[in-house]
């Protein structure tokens, strides 16, 4: 299967692919509802919120090994934390394979990270409701949002070890093996943590989604 690396934190922007100007940027109307008394509310979007959004569409859409990629730090689960403070640049790109291919879909239009992360699921919505008229496909819908590896980059492979060797288990290694030694190593490397890299924190979320992927079948 291929492949392009990508760093859940801080963002990879996908090559070739143009930013807009910050002073271009505006804000969302993306938000969740709320009532207070008879009025209803808009509030506004959280990352945690947002994020729960697009993993939700990735899973209708049939993504595989989705990889968020913000400047925001990450959970434990290699996912970007809500309550920070919002980084200069809000840009998105979530990486995934559809169909075996690799596929970035970015998004650095509005101002908030929240809002960048709830329009490329808006994205993927709109796209699976217009796949249900039959006039199209998903590799076709998606084929203008083929991931292309960086300079120095490669697609085939990538020579990455494989889960088992990354999250330091042997090769039979049930899932619950593989669980404990995916929470030591989070616990060892994450970016939040004094001598933490994010480099080998994202290895080690997409060595722990293949074990999940292998194990469960």
């Amino acid at each position: 299967m291929r492949s392009v690396p990508a760093e859940a934190y801080p963002l990879h922007w996908p090559p070739g692919v143009p930013r807009t100007p910050t002073n271009n940027r505006t804000r969302a109307r993306f938000g969740r509802g709320s009532r207070e008394g008879s009025w209803p509310r808009l509030k506004e979007l959280s990352v945690a919120d947002a994020t729960a959004r697009l993993m939700a569409e990735l899973d209708r859409l049939g993504a595989r090994h989705p990889v968020l990629s913000t400047n925001l730090a990450l959970r434990n689960d290699g996912l970007p934390r809500s309550g920070q403070r919002m980084p200069d640049d809000p840009g998105v790109a979530v990486y995934f394979h559809l169909e075996g291919d690799p596929h970035c879909l970015p998004c650095d239009r509005w101002d908030r990270v929240a809002d960048n992360i709830a329009a490329i699921a808006k994205h993927i919505e709109a796209t699976r409701g217009q796949l249900r008229w039959g006039v199209g496909d998903v590799r076709t819908a998606f084929a203008g949002f083929r991931a292309l590896p960086g300079r120095g980059e490669t697609t085939v492979g990538t020579g990455a070890p494989p889960w088992w060797q990354v999250l330091k288990v042997p090769a039979d290694a049930t899932l619950d093996v593989a669980r404990a030694a995916y929470r030591a190593l989070a616990a060892k490397y994450h970016p939040d943590k004094p001598g933490g890299d994010a480099g080998a924190m994202a290895a080690i979320n997409r060595a722990w989604e293949q074990a999940q992927e292998k194990r469960r079948g």
